[in-house]
């Protein structure tokens, strides 16, 4: 039975905080459970430490400050000094942390490096020997992929974007320090620290707020993954590690490589009234359009839990709860 010191940067955001919440699970289910969420071996640990300066003012991990172990540090990640000895001590290091997006990678370039290279770059080079380093790249690092061809873990990566630029940098690194690289499908689906700048929570809003969506370039192609399908794997990549380090994974839904305006229908065969239209005039600054294949990962026995479809009544579902604070998770990391 492990007893893991597990270090997270950046686990107060979107997908930290259902990652949090599993690892607490998995630790209460390990008691009982041979083969937690279809992992090959038991599995629990000793403590979870988060390191995140709550940039947005966000508290979502505060219920869990009653457990001995669970500790919070809020401080900024690009701080060496303050990180060595957190990463010296660590057995499991999942740098999420990162400038998020096009737009605020273009904007913010300096400090998307440091964030989003920089400081896997340092963990990489810190950690302990054996320590286990799981990492979240992003599939747009296949950037503008050919018509009919999948993107696999053998294409080769070519970013379009700052943001995709920096995370497959860090990607690099993570594989060449013996770890694992989750390349993400579009994520989806409801979050304590909920993000709606992403595709399908963003559509879903603009369906259930507006009834209404304009598409730029609605032909281009994305792959998708739900937020806790995504944090499962985090979880099955720790208790299969010996076999799966030193690799990258696509991690997606391969009934889900659809373009923009079959992720609008989709979305309209629940909102009804949702009307699409089309600018055929502008353009969307982000030109990723590729289909990616999953059968790497999920050739290891890995299935998703979550669909598409469930992801949209979910978020329709939990909006009017979180319709009076909208203002301040919109387009926010």
């Amino acid at each position: 039975m492990s007893s893991d010191k597990i270090l997270i940067t950046g686990g107060a955001g979107y997908l930290g905080c259902v990652l949090v919440q599993k690892l607490l699970e998995l630790k209460k289910l390990s008691k009982g459970l041979s083969k937690p969420y279809n992992s090959t071996q038991n599995y629990t640990w000793d403590t979870l430490t988060i390191v995140d300066n709550l940039l947005y003012s966000q508290s979502p991990l505060v219920s869990y400050c009653y457990r001995e172990d669970f500790n919070f540090l809020v401080q900024d990640v690009t701080d060496n000094e303050k990180l060595l000895p957190l990463i010296k001590e660590a057995d499991v290091i999942i740098p999420l942390a990162a400038l998020v997006g096009f737009p605020a990678c273009e904007k913010n370039k300096r400090e998307a490096t440091l964030i989003n290279h920089k400081h896997v770059q340092f963990i990489c080079d810190n950690k302990k020997p054996d320590a286990k380093i799981l990492y979240p790249n992003t599939n747009s690092g296949y950037g503008i992929g050919d018509k009919d061809e999948f993107c696999t873990e053998e294409t080769p990566l070519s970013p379009i974007s700052h943001y995709g630029i920096t995370k497959c940098a860090a990607e690099k690194d993570v594989l060449a320090a013996g770890g694992i690289s989750f390349r993400l499908a579009t994520v989806f689906g409801v979050s304590p620290r909920m993000r709606l700048d992403l595709l399908v929570n963003d559509f879903t809003y603009k369906a259930y707020n507006d009834s209404y969506i304009v598409l730029f370039e609605h032909e281009f192609r994305r792959n998708f993954i739900h937020v806790q399908d995504v944090a499962l794997t985090f979880i099955r990549g720790i208790c299969n590690y010996s076999s799966m380090s030193g690799e990258a994974y696509n991690v997606g839904l391969s009934d889900a490589n659809i373009n923009k305006l079959q992720l609008a229908e989709e979305i309209k065969k629940f909102v009804p009234n949702f009307s699409i239209n089309f600018d055929e005039i502008q353009s969307d600054p982000d030109k990723r359009d590729y289909i990616v294949s999953n059968k790497k990962l999920e050739s290891t026995g890995w299935k998703p839990r979550y669909s598409l479809q469930s992801g949209i009544v979910e978020i329709l579902k939990a909006l009017p709860i979180l319709q009076k604070q909208l203002h301040t998770f919109t387009n926010l990391s």
